[in-house]
């Protein structure tokens, strides 16, 4: 009996690994870990296998999504798909196409077919293409084995953000950080259909942008950093660099001057910006609010003009971030009728005005922005000027608050903000009286008194950064942190995969 019970036990065993062998097992695509997750998934049960021989189609006017998606399938496969312009539905391969308008997708949604031969990227502008494409990544390993057959779930997902601004900023002030580290910061923004890049470019510490009328700004300005470290500078080609770079991934970068605080830096580097006509020491701590311009030079003026003429020139973007925040030096009857002032100087080179919440206390000029960091007065009455807002609370939404009191880097003077903790507001409820149709959408801020390097701004950003972009795309109804963090947790293989040194939240199952 015995060896019956196992010549039975030796045929069932044979013929499960026979079936498991030859018949495929049908795939779900409702199970991947989408971040942000979509409007709709549905499945159909079956797989399209990516090969060295598939092809990438394209639409003459989506030449860039389709060399964006190649490199990429060739980071993740070893090989690079030929990518062939045609108006005409391919039988198999990859299809990227511009669609007839369809309302609900807006600007950046988009509709991604994956059948068994065909999967196919319709959307209205190119900007929707690109989101689907960093979907259509997410249903891949980050890197294959040789031996590894790439098979993606079939099914169809429609997709829309919620808001239009979904953005992070990187502070190079405090600490400066190199054109590779900028282009590694707009990949992480990217992969997460993030859209906005606020870069800081100038503060007491460090003047991080080329202006050629005032040279001295970053030779002396830009020479030092917190801590007394070299610092650093962005030339005016490395600065269009770093915007073409992230154009090519649906990014706009935003460019901001803080003023009329925020700028010893600026005062260090030319004497006449001072009310005295002295020119103050370059400073490397972390003290704020000490500093500001001359407001009742004429010269002061002619500089900012200077300034944001150059910056226009070489930023395709619309905004201008003029700051504004913690002026706390800066009178009250000069600090008004010098924001006035330098919101008209910024429209009249053809941009649009964004600032810290602190601006609303002047007069704001038509298509005017304010960012709400702390004060709810201060961004009530934006609103109630017709500004628009961009959400960025400290407690909420500052990268460089610790996650908790263990953290080896950041701040936590507006509190501990845990992954739970980040991912757990809504825009919209977050200042009393503040609706939709007043805000823009969020920013996640990352402030660098206590980052230096690559790494740990890595640890600091993930992985709270899919959290904010999810805050940004998808409807408040869909976010549930219970549900969100097992997503998060299958991208903890991603950050892996990358060489992105996270912090390992223990409120998230990682595998």
């Amino acid at each position: 009996m015995k060896n019956k019970a196992a010549l039975i036990f030796a045929i069932a065993l044979g013929l499960l690994f026979q079936i498991s062998c030859n018949t495929k097992i049908p795939t779900d695509l409702t199970k991947t870990s989408f971040i942000p997750v979509p409007v709709s998934v549905t499945a159909t049960g079956n797989s399209f296998e990516v090969r060295e021989s598939t092809i990438i189609f394209i639409q003459e006017e989506l030449q860039q999504n389709g060399e964006y998606l190649a490199n990429e399938l060739n980071k993740i496969a070893g090989f690079s798909p030929e990518v062939i312009t045609t108006d005409k539905l391919p039988a198999n391969g990859i299809y990227l196409s511009l669609s007839e308008g369809v309302s609900d997708l807006g600007d950046e949604g988009y509709k991604l077919t994956i059948d068994k031969k065909l999967i196919t990227i319709s959307a209205n502008k190119p900007a929707g293409c690109f989101n689907a494409i960093q979907t259509l990544l997410q249903t891949l390993p980050v890197k294959a084995n040789l031996d590894e057959t790439l098979e993606i779930a079939t099914g169809v997902i429609r997709d829309f953000p919620e808001f239009g601004y979904r953005g992070a900023m990187l502070d190079v002030a405090r600490h400066f950080f190199g054109v590779d580290d900028v282009k590694r910061y707009i990949d992480f923004l990217a992969a997460y259909k993030m859209n906005v890049l606020h870069l800081h470019l100038s503060d007491d510490q460090g003047w991080r942008i080329e202006i050629k009328s005032w040279p001295n700004l970053t030779t002396h300005g830009g020479s030092t950093q917190v801590g007394g470290g070299k610092g650093g500078f962005y030339s005016q080609e490395q600065y269009s660099e770093i915007v073409k770079y992230a154009q090519d991934r649906q990014i706009m970068i935003i460019p901001e001057i803080d003023m009329p605080g925020h700028t010893n830096a600026a005062l260090a580097s030319y004497a006449e910006l001072n009310c005295d006509g002295k020119a103050t020491e370059l400073y490397t701590g972390t003290e704020v609010g000490f500093s500001t311009f001359c407001t009742d030079k004429e010269i002061t003026y002619k500089f900012i003009d200077d300034v944001v003429r150059e910056l226009a020139a070489i930023t395709p973007g619309s905004y201008i971030h003029i700051g504004g925040d913690e002026s706390h030096v800066t009178k009250e009857e000069d600090y008004i009728p010098f924001v006035n002032r330098v919101q008209k100087i910024v429209v009249s080179h053809g941009k649009k005005v964004v600032g810290w919440d602190e601006i609303a206390n002047a007069t704001l000029v038509e298509n005017s922005t304010v960012q709400f960091w702390a004060d709810v007065k201060n961004t009530t009455m934006g609103v109630k000027q017709n500004a628009k807002v961009i959400m960025s609370p400290a407690s909420k939404a500052y990268l460089d608050m610790q996650y908790d009191s263990t953290s080896t880097f950041g701040l936590h003077w507006a509190g501990y903000i845990e992954v739970d903790a980040g991912y757990s507001w809504d825009p919209v409820t977050i200042v009393p009286g503040i609706s939709k149709e007043n805000i823009l959408g969020i920013e996640a801020p990352l402030w660098s008194e206590t980052v230096t390097n690559m790494d740990e701004i890595e640890y600091m950003v993930f992985p709270r950064l899919p959290g904010y972009a999810e805050i940004g795309w998808s409807a408040s109804e869909t976010r549930n942190w219970d549900e969100y963090k097992i997503r998060l947790a299958q991208h903890g293989k991603r950050f892996e995969a990358n060489k992105i040194d996270f912090y390992r939240s223990a409120l998230v199952p990682w595998e």
